[in-house]
């Protein structure tokens, strides 16, 4: 990663799968808050919130380039996933399955993935 600008806040990122790295193209998203959060209100105003497990994720396009599978991704399962960003925070998930069919945009040459996992974890610099 770039050590030339400390401010930098987005663009420059990497994806590993199980320490390959794939050809990230973008729509890099990172979710991985192990709770979700609804607020309930009543007739005389709010009551307070429910709270439900969820389930992380990440989720990234990668360029179709050099020997990457469709079969190959559909088959992670039991995996860690990790995303350097250039602001140097490191995000984690693990135990991470493949959670949708891979589907390859022949015009574009991409292929959006989302891995789903037990636990996300943040890694900060």
């Amino acid at each position: 990663m770039s050590d030339s600008c400390p401010n930098a806040i987005a663009g420059v990122a990497y994806l590993k799968v199980d320490g390959t790295q794939y050809a990230l193209k973008g729509n890099l998203t990172i979710s991985i808050g192990p709770f979700a959060r609804t607020g309930v209100a009543g007739l005389d105003g709010v009551h307070g919130y429910t709270e439900q497990p969820r389930v992380p994720f990440i989720s990234a396009e990668f360029s179709d380039i050099g020997g990457m599978s469709l079969v190959a991704l559909q088959a992670v399962c039991n995996s860690t996933i990790t995303t350097e960003l250039i602001n140097g925070k490191v995000y984690l998930l693990r135990n991470a399955w493949t959670s949708d069919a891979q589907e390859l945009n022949g015009a574009e040459g991409t292929v959006t993935v989302k891995f789903e996992g037990l636990k996300g974890e943040e890694i900060m610099p």
